[in-house]
This record gives structure tokens, C-alpha cells and sequence, in this order.
């Protein structure tokens, strides 16, 4: 189920992002097939031990942050870095005229932009914008194009572009969790990260995390 399982040396200190390598979805036979495609969604994060481990186990790998200081940087020979931001909808013409290289895009965007019909995997670490890009995706049809999402989400507030009262903004991130489940994402793994605050929009819980990194599969992936 997870990397670890690929690689020899480890750190406890690495944040577990774990990829689900049950033969039924594929991605152990797109792996070994070097056929592999992974997505990473970053915002300013130098942690890439997941994405060079599987770059180096075969995996295509494009990493798209908009702290990288070159527009596109082949980092290895399966590893490639984008000045490029993931968010939940295209800038404004207008704007994106006035600014000729936009580093700001749908997924959808990107996708046609670069000509790919499928993802593996996608991992987002986007620091409480996950919310309203995983609804963009669910919105836009693009979660059939995915075979695993890895997402870490908060919960010490609602996220960007999420209002509301607390009980409507957990409605809000229900509502997107279930709407995964009906498109037969199923949730394989885990993690509370203990080190984070105890917080839950806003408010002390114990035993709590504001921060948790959960991993879906697509059962419907072939």
C-alpha cells in the first residue's frame, strides 16, 4: 500500500503518502510497465522524497508549484518541476492577457495543455485550497481521468472561497467527500498528523488533528 514497500531507505519523518499497489487498480502493473503518470500539487513544500521515489520506480512525474523559480525544469530523467500553480478556475482573460505566462490553471487546463487523458495518481498538499479544487474536479468530470488521489486536507478553518456558518462548511467538505465515494473512490488510507495543532475550525479538540492526509482509489479504474 505504500511506498515504503518500494524503497530501501525511509525516513519517520517523511509524511506518509501511500499509493494503494492492489493489482485490481492497475498501478503496480502501470509501474513496473514504466507507464506510470503522477501528478504532485504543491504550494512552496522542498519535501519531494515521494515524488523521487516514484519517479525513480517509474513513474512520469510532474510536479507543479509556483515557488519553482524556472518555468520548466527536468529535475532527473522522469522528474519534471512547473512554475506552475493548480488552482479551481482559469485566471481572467483580461488578465491572463496582461500577464503574458499566466502560472495559474484548472486542472482540466492542464491537462489538455499537456496532453494527458489520464492520471495515476494525484497528490495535492495545497494549504486549505484543497478544498474548492477537489470540487472543481468532482464539478468538471475530471475525477474519471484519476486513478488515485492523495490529499492533505485542513480543518483548522474553512479554506479559501469556504463561508459559512461551521455546520454548513462541514456540509460543504460532506458533501465533496461523499460525492468521491459515489464516483467509487474508495478511501484505502489514513494519517492524522499528530504534530499539527488540535484544532477544528477554529477550536481546540482533543485528539484531534487539523490536518489529515487521506488516499482514495478509483475502483472504476482500469
Amino acid at each position: 500500500m505504500s511506498t515504503d514497500s518500494l524503497a530501501t531507505n525511509s525516513s519517520p519523518a517523511e509524511k506518509p503518502w501511500s499509493v494503494c499497489l492492489d493489482d485490481r487498480f492497475g498501478l503496480a502493473h502501470q509501474i513496473r510497465n514504466k507507464q506510470c503518470c503522477l501528478y504532485s500539487l504543491g504550494l512552496g513544500s522542498d519535501d519531494t522524497h515521494f515524488e523521487v521515489r516514484m519517479a525513480n520506480n517509474g513513474c512520469e512525474v510532474h510536479r507543479f508549484d509556483p515557488s519553482i523559480k524556472s518555468a520548466h525544469v527536468l529535475e532527473s530523467q522522469r522528474l519534471w518541476f512547473h512554475r506552475l500553480s493548480i488552482d479551481w478556475r482559469d485566471p481572467h482573460p483580461a488578465v491572463a492577457a496582461q500577464k503574458l505566462h499566466s502560472n495559474t490553471r484548472k486542472l482540466r487546463s492542464i491537462l489538455n495543455e499537456f496532453g494527458h487523458h489520464k492520471i495515476d495518481v494525484l497528490k495535492a498538499d495545497l494549504e486549505s485550497a484543497e478544498w474548492k479544487v477537489l470540487e472543481n474536479l468532482i464539478l468538471e468530470d475530471v475525477l474519471e481521468q484519476i486513478g488515485q488521489l492523495i490529499f492533505e486536507i485542513h480543518l483548522h478553518w474553512p479554506g479559501f472561497e469556504v463561508s459559512g456558518s461551521d455546520s454548513s462548511v462541514v456540509r460543504f467538505w460532506y458533501s465533496l467527500l461523499k460525492e468521491l465515494e459515489l464516483k467509487d473512490f474508495r478511501l484505502f488510507h489514513s494519517y492524522k498528523d499528530l504534530s499539527k495543532p488540535q484544532l477544528f475550525l477554529k477550536k481546540d479538540i482533543f485528539n484531534a488533528s487539523s490536518s489529515y492526509t487521506l488516499s482514495w482509489v478509483n475502483t472504476r479504474w482500469k
